[in-house]
């Protein structure tokens, strides 16, 4: 009786020994969100449109 008493202390303690240990932390570098994105053509839209008014606006410019 006694060695099955120091067998379930010792596989306890054992047990317990290797639980796993979970650990949330925040990053050490900020996070990068990379997102290409291309606005060149509300770009183009916008200077063809003053292109355009300036010329009706002055003819002789050219």
């Amino acid at each position: 009786m006694k060695q099955v008493l120091i067998l379930a202390t010792a596989s306890s303690a054992l047990l317990t020994a290797c639980t796993h240990t979970v650990k949330v932390e925040a990053p050490t570098e900020p996070i990068t969100i990379n997102l290409n994105v291309k606005i060149d053509q509300e770009v183009r839209v916008k200077l063809d449109q003053e292109v355009e008014d300036l010329i009706s606006e002055n003819p002789d410019l050219f």
